[in-house]
């Protein structure tokens, strides 16, 4: 929860005001109590809705029809204000982790835990649509998980059937992955209750296979999956469970059943007040989320301008499904430094007839990310040196490199000659997002650990994940210290996102997590746009974000882009706070936008050689190729440090599965973060780096500003 603004109310109506719980794109959502103590989560209208008599109307009607909707499963409006000079609306406080989280953090849910939330939340659609209503946004994170059962919250952008649309023709309202069909075609036909039965169906396959059915990436093409192609069920095993959701994802609304069938064909349920049809660390989640929610602060006044003036706890960010706190993994921590410190007096070579020990380096070596590959490969290199260098090692160790040249068909080449080569024991790479996904499957049916540094994407291509580790920030977790350093200061409250297509895919993930969870986790609200690829002229999109009221910045692209969107914007009188995703930090940004760079920020997964934890990487690093280390270097060096560290807990050679299994299980601190594992194997944690351009150069400024700090 955050706290009240100076121009926050004090009260509304009979609840007095304890703290912000968020923003949308329509209105602020307060916490307040009234004089009893009950709670209450107050939705207020922004004044450019207020002023609107046709909104204002529509309101006036969805009030009136919530009032009546009548389920234990659907959240509950207590108290509204649709005629004062800013309508409210005010529903019971739920406290407790949305579905997404759960999801997220705990994993996809069994068949029959699918199966009872599909039923609960099918009562709970009944009875919206029972009073004339469609919900209209229906997905995981609009689903609250309670210590007595599901919750469906927010009707935000709930409508009556015939209810005149607000929005423009064409205009797509809701969250892309969990539309209908006729929601995603944006035709302009108003969607009635099977949409909503719709997007349950996805929101099923989200809980039964973690992902949604029609897959992530572009907008559009997701939208285009939406309503011409078949959805991705595979995952659910359960045939029940899966002909129920296939039933609720018919492309024609008429094959759909309704909300009150779907709860008929049902057989499991569960009384409320009951949570046992949840696993147990979902379960614990509810209790750990469900006790922080509930531990409400006394009522204090409202903070003064000078309370806030500094970004230090002026929001607190809800557990974030990306990545949250840093957790020691078991199995044993390791120090840096403990095996890789020099001794001159050691020897580098394997004793004779000793069968080698091999770390693989699979990388972009001549393609266009060579630097990092180059870099990676030269930190890998410096800590096998390292280690060789000590009199008292238990084995010798050597590095085997081969260039895929960021091409995927290269690179399944080089995993296959990895997976034959029985000396090698692990493999540090590949170098970016498409060689990674195009591998996987190979390093898992040789059960060979592949650890990647710099491969960042959210989610890859479907793969049992078996032996690969993404020991860097994906893009999703990259997108919280961003949001710190743009939206958690007093000067903003609408940040915006510019998502230039021209930076591909990378950029996409980038822009459309800071656009996610910005309104989703903090209580600013978001200006997003999207440019195609190609476009020159960025001044007309960014004149539109300024008269939208953006008042910080972040670009999503390539550098190119990034030097257009720099000029644009210094043509204009915008003075706040500006940033680009990392992979723009080239020479050609400084030099194409000139003046217009200095001020630009970044946040990267990547440590400096000027950082004080980098010092002895660094010369070191010298000493061996006569330079400071690259970008990359370092988390080279740490990526192989993780794995002698792993190896040194072995009194013989390991199997490459026990290695994977050790790795998993362990905790090392590197030169730019401690790397930790869940039980997915992604990256426990999120620290990352801020770098801003002074005096037409980047200058590193040290970690990137987490929550609260």
């Amino acid at each position: 929860m955050d706290v009240l603004r100076p121009t926050d109310p004090a009260r509304i109506g009979a609840h007095r005001l304890l703290g912000r719980l968020g923003a949308g794109g329509m209105g602020v959502v307060y916490l307040g109590r009234t004089d009893a103590g009950a709670t209450a989560a107050i939705k207020v209208i922004l004044p450019e809705y207020a002023g609107d008599e046709e909104f204002r109307t529509r309101f006036r009607r969805e009030v009136e029809a919530a009032r009546k909707v009548r389920s234990p499963w659907a959240v509950a409006v207590i108290d509204a204000e649709t005629e004062g000079e800013r309508p409210w609306l005010a529903t019971a406080f739920v406290p407790g982790p949305s579905l997404a989280e759960a999801v997220a953090r705990c994993g996809p849910l069994p068949a029959r835990s699918v199966r009872v939330l599909g039923r609960l939340l099918s009562r709970a659609l009944s009875a919206v649509h029972t009073v004339g209503l469609v919900h209209r946004d229906v997905k995981p994170g609009n689903v609250l998980l309670t210590v007595d059962g599901p919750r469906l919250i927010d009707f935000g952008i709930a409508r009556t059937d015939d209810a005149t649309a607000l929005t423009a023709t064409g205009l797509v309202v809701g969250t892309p992955g969990f539309l209908s069909p006729e929601q995603a075609s944006g035709d302009g036909t108003p969607p009635g209750p099977a949409s909503d039965v719709f997007s349950l169906g996805c929101l099923l396959a989200y809980a039964a296979t973690g992902r949604p059915p029609f897959g992530s990436g572009a907008v559009d093409a997701l939208l285009y999956r939406t309503v011409h192609d078949e959805p991705d069920l595979a995952g659910i095993d359960d045939t029940e469970l899966r002909a129920l959701v296939a039933g609720c994802l018919a492309k024609n609304p008429a094959d759909r059943p309704t909300a009150r069938q779907l709860d008929e064909r049902i057989v499991e349920d569960a009384q409320r007040g009951s949570i046992d049809w949840l696993p147990e660390d979902v379960v614990q989640l509810i209790a750990d989320r469900s006790a922080a929610m509930l531990a409400l602060p006394d009522i204090e006044p409202t903070v003064t301008e000078e309370a806030v003036s500094a970004p230090s706890g002026r929001r607190r960010f809800l557990a974030l499904a990306a990545g949250g706190a840093v957790v020691a993994a078991g199995g044993g921590a390791f120090a840096s430094w403990r095996w890789l410190r020099d001794d001159p007096a050691g020897s580098t070579a394997a004793k004779s007839g000793e069968r080698a020990w091999t770390i693989g380096v699979q990388a972009d070596l001549s393609g266009t990310r060579r630097a990092a590959g180059r870099a990676q490969e030269r930190g890998v290199r410096i800590a096998v040196e390292r280690f060789n260098s000590r009199k008292e090692k238990p084995f010798t160790l050597q590095v085997k490199a081969l260039d895929d040249a960021g091409d995927p068909g290269r690179a399944v080449k080089a995993a296959e000659e990895f997976a034959r080569d029985r000396d090698v024991l692990a493999v540090i790479g590949p170098t970016g997002d498409a060689e990674a996904t195009a591998v996987l499957s190979v390093y898992d049916e040789a059960m060979l650990p592949l650890i990647t540094v710099s491969s960042l994407a959210i989610a890859y291509a479907p793969r049992s994940k078996k032996s690969f580790f993404q020991a860097a920030p994906s893009y999703a977790v990259l997108s919280q210290p961003i949001i710190n350093r743009l939206v958690l200061r007093p000067d903003v409250e609408r940040l915006g996102v510019l998502l230039d297509r021209a930076g591909g895919q990378a950029a996409y993930m980038s822009g459309y997590a800071v656009n996610l969870f910005t309104g989703d986790l903090t209580t600013g609200t978001t200006c997003p746009r999207v440019v195609p690829a190609g476009t020159r002229d960025l001044g007309p999109v960014i004149a539109d974000m300024l008269a939208h009221r953006s008042d910080a910045f972040y670009y999503a692209g390539d550098e190119a882009g990034a030097a257009r969107t720099a000029r644009a914007l210094a043509a204009t009188p915008f003075k706040g706070p500006r940033m680009a995703m990392h992979t723009v930090m080239g020479p050609g940004f400084i030099k194409n936008a000139g003046d217009a760079a200095t001020g630009w920020e970044f946040t990267a997964p990547y440590i400096d050689a000027t950082a004080p934890a980098a010092k002895v990487f660094a010369t070191a690093h010298r000493r061996r190729f006569g330079s400071a280390p690259a970008h990359w270097a370092a988390e080279g060096h740490d990526a192989a440090g993780l794995v002698i560290a792993a190896l040194t807990a072995f009194p013989k050679r390991p199997a490459r599965t026990a290695l994977v299994a050790r790795i998993a299980r362990s905790t090392y601190k590197g030169i730019s973060r401690t790397y930790a594992f869940d039980e997915k194997q992604n990256l426990v944690g999120g620290d990352a780096y801020l770098y801003r351009v002074e005096n037409g150069r980047y200058r590193f400024v040290g970690p990137a500003p987490k929550a609260g700090t």
